[in-house]
């Protein structure tokens, strides 16, 4: 159709004199939407309610999502760099909305399968096409600083749970007169959470329109002014030349970077999917009282999304400085003294339990930033986005494997409501070493050998 050429690439490239800080908040309008995904708890024991079924059952709509990004991002990623971020940004958003729409036919007519289908399957592929849609152009408008450019989106991931919450809670008060936005135990009707997904699918699309509008690829020839190329060729791992998404995983640097973000992504998990019980239950007295609050552990919640969100800028625009392989042996190293601490001492004091907690889910947070940074670093910008959305199914992986292992153990200690802090021990000395995994992987990290490297600048456009 001739209006949708609007979206192809080459409609898409800057005018002179076009602002590069425009970029990051076309791509936070895009993840602020899409990081929607953290907020599904706040509606997940109404689900329950009106679908009469098991927490388990509803909690698989998440992991069809996470499990979908992570496919979606490895098999669409070479199409995104072939078709530019606004045709991508607007595919994402098609599939965002129509996720929740379809969700919402499910919830209103009972079928908890369309919920899978829809939110799950359908929105599951928004996500990971929106997830790496604007990553290889913000690195190529920012090439002097691609820490800072990526963290400033991928931030608005991490902070999405942060609009989206508070928020979701009020439209259900709003739709549903019996509903209390301040009890966490209050169950909105159905149709409630009908009107809630609506609303949700057509403003996300409404708002995720502004970053397809709005974004540009920078032209050939741009550079930033007073940026010197030589200067960024005199950085340890950081390569002149350009990898294939096909060459990449090919090489051993990909597979090491997949488990380094395997790894620090399977802690992190490990923390955020077990927040509100698990401060709970590690100040749990004997007589099966816990001395935090219910409101408390809300709080605390909401505390660590904060600190996943900053992290995401801080650690990512400090690896500017310091770089990529630096800043992970921070993330991984620090993490594992964090969480030796968190299983020894983490129970003394509230204090150092909510500080030990706070860091490993900035380094979570910094880890999912820093990434596409570092894979710039090692395969150059020919076609970092489709790399990156291949390497996002570790994110798949740990999304299914730091639950497993949390819950595995903690099913083994007891049920929940009368877990201690002992309970939490032999999963948290687990994440120590799943860390120490990682923080090797790391350490073999080298610069790609040039046998893998693109051999000339017309392949490159050929294959484009």
């Amino acid at each position: 159709m001739a209006i949708l050429s609007v979206l192809d690439r080459e409609h898409t490239v800057a005018p002179p004199g076009y602002s590069r800080w425009l970029i990051p908040p076309a791509a936070l309008a895009v993840h602020l939407c899409i990081g929607q995904a953290y907020a599904t708890s706040v509606y997940k024991t109404s689900l329950v309610k009106h679908f009469d079924t098991s927490q388990t059952a509803i909690g698989v709509i998440f992991s069809i999502a996470i499990v979908m990004l992570g496919l979606s991002a490895a098999v669409g990623g070479t199409w995104v760099e072939r078709n530019g971020p606004r045709k991508a940004m607007f595919v994402s958003a098609c599939f965002w909305a129509t996720g929740f729409l379809v969700g919402a036919l499910g919830i209103g007519t009972g079928q908890l399968w369309l919920a899978y289908l829809g939110y799950g399957v359908i929105g599951g592929i928004g996500l990971g096409i929106g997830y790496i849609s604007p990553v290889s152009t913000l690195i190529k408008w920012f090439p002097d600083r691609p820490g800072l450019a990526t963290g400033l989106a991928i931030m608005g991931f991490g902070g999405g749970a942060l609009v989206a919450s508070p928020l979701s809670r009020q439209l259900l008060s709003l739709y549903d007169d019996n509903y209390d936005p301040g009890n966490s135990a209050s169950v909105a009707g159905g149709g409630a959470l009908v009107a809630l997904f609506l609303t949700l699918g057509i403003g996300y699309f409404v708002i995720m329109m502004f970053g397809v509008f709005t974004v540009r690829v920078p032209a050939d020839d741009w550079t930033p002014d007073g940026f010197d190329p030589a200067s960024v060729r005199q950085r340890a791992l950081v390569t002149t030349s350009h990898v294939s998404a096909a060459n990449a995983i090919r090489t051993p640097q990909f597979w090491c970077l997949w488990v380094v973000l395997f790894c620090n992504v399977t802690a992190g998990i490990g923390i955020l999917e077990q927040a509100s019980p698990m401060i709970q239950d590690f100040f749990r007295g004997g007589d099966g009282t816990s001395s935090v609050a219910v409101a408390a552990a809300a709080g605390f919640v909401g505390l660590l999304s904060i600190f996943n969100m900053a992290g995401r800028f801080g650690w990512s625009s400090t690896s500017d400085v310091i770089g990529r392989k630096p800043i992970y042996a921070v993330y991984l190293g620090v993490g594992i003294v964090a969480y030796f601490l968190l299983a020894t001492v983490g129970h003394t004091s509230t204090a150092i339990f909510v500080l030990l907690a706070a860091v490993i889910l900035s380094f979570y947070g910094g880890g999912f930033a820093t990434v596409p940074a570092y894979l710039r670093d090692l395969f150059g910008t020919y076609q970092v986005g489709a790399i990156h959305g291949r390497l996002l199914t570790a994110w798949s992986a740990a999304g299914i494997a730091g639950p497993l292992i949390i819950n595995g153990f903690l099913d083994r200690e007891g049920k929940p409501g009368t877990l201690t802090a002992e309970a939490y021990r032999p999963a948290l000395f687990t994440m120590v070493g799943v860390l120490a995994v990682g923080f090797v992987a790391n350490l073999l990290i080298r610069p790609v050998a040039e046998r893998f490297h693109e051999r000339s600048e017309p392949a490159m456009e050929a294959a484009k």
